[in-house]
């Protein structure tokens, strides 16, 4: 019995090393996160290393086309397939009324991605311009890789991701 006492002490040790080590990485990670966010937020005007300036009039995080909002009454909107389960790349949807994107019958657009819900999100017309809404999906849509929580208007050259699905968003 002797013999066992060192080598239990010795691993619960160990474990408590690895718990206290993991701690110190989640807690590092979640500093990163929220000094990223700092400095995004920070130089909102100022634009970073490799992406274009951010222009002053973008709500929130999303950085705004310099075309701003499409006039779908004067142009013809799109959403292009640039990568999706079960899609060819190029694909064109013409983006006309209320479109809703998912897995579900009811869709208009239908993703055969796994990450994608039955009724995923939905681009609508209001004001004039396309909206694109995230309907309560289990993985969430993202506006220009940003995690979309609010309805968001739609700017030339936008990317909208579901899941493993990408589309961007043109005008002619």
């Amino acid at each position: 019995m002797t013999t066992l006492q060192p080598v239990s002490v010795a691993l619960k040790f160990g474990f408590l090393a690895v718990m206290y080590l993991f701690l110190v990485w989640v807690a590092r990670s979640a500093l990163r996160d929220l000094r990223g966010r700092e400095k995004l937020g920070n130089s909102a005007h100022q634009g970073s290393a490799g992406r274009a300036p951010f222009n002053p009039e973008a709500t929130g995080l999303h950085s705004a086309s310099t075309l701003g909002p499409v006039d779908i009454a004067t142009r013809a909107p799109r959403l292009v397939v640039e990568r999706a389960p079960g899609h060819d790349p190029g694909m064109i949807y013409d983006l006309d009324g209320n479109i809703v994107l998912g897995r579900g019958d009811q869709a208009e657009i239908r993703l055969e991605d796994p990450f994608a819900s039955s009724n995923h999100a939905r681009i609508y017309e209001q004001g004039g311009a396309l909206v694109i809404e995230d309907m309560g999906s289990t993985n969430g849509t993202y506006l220009n890789e940003e995690l979309l929580e609010t309805p968001r208007p739609l700017h030339p050259e936008d990317r909208v991701r579901i899941g493993d699905s990408e589309f961007a968003f043109e005008v002619d």
